[in-house]
């Protein structure tokens, strides 16, 4: 079942058009990757669809219904959540604090085994449950953000970069975790410059450039296709 769409959707700051007229469909339960160089659209793509930049033109649909100019709040409250670039803890808050914050919206009796679900997923944070957010190491943190954002209970989550800066040991274990939130029920747009790791997970994939959709396929068909091997596989 289809969950996301966008339709000829084109945004951009200011005189910079950032997107030009990007179609893309996300079904149930898979995990879809953008890939594409810096300043391509990733991004941006996924502020579109969290409602923190408003589209110029196009439309965006959610389990059927049109969200192009829905609120962000509203947003999250549908059911979309956002790990944003660079994490986006709350460095003085305690690793609880973030984690209730994330479920801010939410009033009933299950938040507390979500919580739970969240700890299963990431020991180490249950380890920090006490420490403040800002002293976490660069991958504890990135745990958090994603931790954050499932407290929201999201049917859509949307990840931007969730291996940046991290080392190849900490990338491998997010990259297990994400195949895990999926396998659990959710749905993932997966923002990523580790484009083997991306592709090799994802059961579709599309590449952006300049701002426009250039390739789509499974993720198995994109790494073998020789333009994204050569392009963005480091490949000859």
């Amino acid at each position: 079942m289809q969950l996301l769409s966008l339709e000829r959707v084109v945004a951009g700051y200011g005189g910079i058009t950032a997107i030009k007229g990007v179609d893309l469909t996300v079904n149930s339960n898979e995990i879809v990757t953008l890939i594409g160089s810096n300043g391509a659209g990733k991004s941006t793509t996924l502020r579109v669809i969290s409602g923190l930049l408003r589209p110029r033109t196009g439309r965006i649909i959610f389990k059927g219904e049109e969200i192009t100019r829905t609120p962000p709040h509203k947003i999250v409250s549908l059911g979309i959540s956002q790990v944003p670039e660079g994490r986006g803890i709350f460095h003085r808050l305690s690793v609880l604090e973030n984690l209730q914050l994330g479920a801010f919206q939410r009033n009933d009796p299950e938040i507390e085994s979500d919580l739970e679900k969240v700890f299963d997923l990431f020991p180490r944070l249950k380890e920090r449950i006490r420490q403040t957010g800002g002293t976490l190491s660069g991958g504890e943190q990135q745990m958090l953000a994603i931790g954050r954002a499932m407290m929201a209970r999201p049917q859509l989550l949307l990840l931007d970069e969730p291996s940046m800066g991290l080392s190849p040991i900490l990338v491998e274990t997010i990259f297990e975790t994400i195949t895990t939130i999926q396998a659990q029920g959710a749905t993932i747009l997966l923002v990523e410059q580790n484009a083997a790791m991306a592709l090799e997970i994802a059961h579709r994939a599309y590449v952006i450039e300049s701002g426009v959709i250039t390739l789509q396929g499974t993720g198995k068909e994109l790494a073998q296709d020789e333009r994204v091997r050569r392009s963005y596989l480091g490949e000859e």
